[in-house]
């Protein structure tokens, strides 16, 4: 008669250990992948080119550049809401690529579980 419940053969241990395994690789992967995010830049322009934002994978703007005919001392609310346009977007690839990366390592895992990855 056969037991109930239980894992036969007592494989549980083993696809345990597997597991563990599988999860210490995937955490390397994702650290290095930070890490490499880190170092990439993400540019963005607004205003046909008129203001250009580079953002690093930090989340950090480390370069704003404006054409000389964007900055009009009498229309400094346009060139405001240039910038923040092309930051924004900025962002948006930061975080496309940082998704990108992440579901490439989890393969689809924690998709529609916010905060598991």
């Amino acid at each position: 008669m056969a037991k109930r419940g239980g894992f036969p053969g007592g494989g549980m241990p083993g696809n345990m250990a597997n597991l563990m395994k599988q999860a210490q690789k995937m955490q390397r992967q994702m650290e290095e992948q930070a890490k490499e995010m880190e170092t990439k830049e993400f540019t963005a322009t607004a205003g046909g080119s008129a203001v250009e934002v580079t953002m690093s994978g930090k989340r950090e703007v480390v370069r704003v550049k404006l054409s000389e005919e964007v900055v009009d001392p009498d229309d400094i609310e346009m060139l405001e809401d240039l910038i923040v346009a092309a930051t924004n977007e900025a962002l948006r690839k930061v975080d496309e690529e940082s998704g990108a990366a992440m579901s490439k390592l989890t393969g689809g895992l924690g998709g529609g579980m916010p905060g598991l990855f």
